[in-house]
């Protein structure tokens, strides 16, 4: 069963009909008021059976009650007034109906992989995901700080990065511009990342990048992993402002233990599992372990999505703070190291040395050699050294 579908009151003459469904513009996520905030104060009139978004604006929304008279009250009260409760916005307030459900195209939802509302039944190791992360307040606040600071505009969303600036042409981190701590307004998030369950040495976790996306409706993200060199194996995503469902993809060509050259954003074939997991907003998202590494993360390019039976609309913008823990650079180096390593093991043991007659192999040596002093030279013109 899908949300309830409400319209517009326009080009309709609404005087005189009572309806329990209202139209309250200038009210909204948009203007920094959550559908909670603005049920407790319409809930003063009598019961609320829910608040949904009227449209894709975020700043209009429908409030149903479970009776007219409740309605009607609510909109004699608060209509053309400013409502201390709600900001001293002024609500401009009318009926609204309850419309037949439009038909939904099944490319504007997800295509029969079934989500998930708890991370354990996706059965995927070091995955996890914490409802209600942070208070609606905290949400608030933390919008209205972002929003208060400049954003970097990317083809389809806006971003902004503390701590080390991430390089979407490289998917790396500049290490060697640091932008600073990160700010002041996310240290109770890494409190609670610091008490983090099923983590036993989370209180050691240090993190050090912030990326905040902001990404507008109908508006995913392409299925990659996290860069491996750049960052360590813990990454927390914060959700906020509005819900979408993360879809994790793992391809099916190797141990994901050795497949840590694997493309980042592999696109064609269809030879992998697929997870999917629904993330409310305040909903704290870990990825570690095998998460971490082995799984694709990816949002659908969708406006709404398919949850259990029930067609959800990701609203007028979904914000996300991404944090990671630069790799220092002995880490990078080791990273690298161990990589190579295991390019020299494949060529070795599965690869030209033995597959030639004895008498090519020293040729094969001396190759491996020219590819080990290339290898080594890459690193001293990514790294800086001199």
């Amino acid at each position: 069963m899908g949300l309830p579908r409400f319209g517009r009151p326009k080009g309709m003459d609404m005087q005189g009909k009572l309806s329990p469904n209202l139209f309250v513009a200038n009210c909204g996520p948009a203007v920094g008021l959550s559908h909670d905030t603005i049920a407790s104060v319409f809930a003063a009139f009598g019961e609320v059976n829910g608040v949904f978004a009227a449209d894709e604006s975020g700043a209009r929304v429908i409030v149903s009650y479970c009776d007219e008279s409740s309605a009607r009250a609510a909109l004699e009260a608060l209509d053309g007034h400013p409502c201390p409760e709600l900001g001293g916005r002024t609500l401009h307030i009318r009926y609204s109906v309850l419309q037949p459900t439009a038909p939904v195209l099944d490319d504007q939802i997800n295509d029969s992989v079934p989500v998930s509302l708890v991370a354990s039944d996706l059965n995927i190791p070091g995955l996890y995901l914490l409802h209600d992360f942070v208070s609606t307040k905290e949400e608030e606040e933390l919008l209205a700080s972002i929003d208060e600071r400049p954003w970097k505009s990317l083809a389809k969303r806006r971003v902004q990065h503390y701590g080390y600036e991430f390089c979407y042409e490289t998917r790396n981190v500049n290490t060697r511009q640091h932008l600073g701590e990160l700010p002041s307004f996310v240290s109770p998030i890494l409190e609670k990342i610091s008490l983090f369950p099923d983590l036993d040495n989370a209180a050691s976790i240090v993190l050090d990048q912030l990326t905040v996306n902001e990404y507008p409706p109908g508006v995913g993200l392409s299925p990659h992993i996290d860069t491996h060199s750049a960052f360590e194996g813990f990454i927390f995503s914060l959700s906020l402002a509005g819900p979408c469902i993360m879809e994790f993809r793992r391809y099916t060509d190797g141990d994901w233990l050795n497949n840590n050259t694997k493309t980042q954003t592999p696109e064609n074939g269809s030879n992998f599992l697929r997870r999917a997991i629904y993330l409310p907003p305040r909903s704290m998202l870990l990825l570690s372990g095998e998460a971490r590494y082995a799984w694709h993360h990816y949002i659908p390019h969708h406006k709404i999505d398919l949850v259990q039976d029930s067609v959800i609309r990701r609203g007028s913008r979904r914000v996300s703070f991404t944090f990671r823990k630069e790799m220092v650079s002995e880490e990078q180096h080791n990273f690298e190291v161990d990589l190579f390593s295991k390019m020299i093991h494949s060529l070795i043991f599965q690869g030209i040395i033995h597959m030639v007659p004895l008498k090519d192999r020293v040729g094969s040596l001396v190759k491996v050699l020219h590819l080990y002093h290339f290898f080594f030279f890459w690193l001293l013109l990514i790294h800086g050294i001199h």
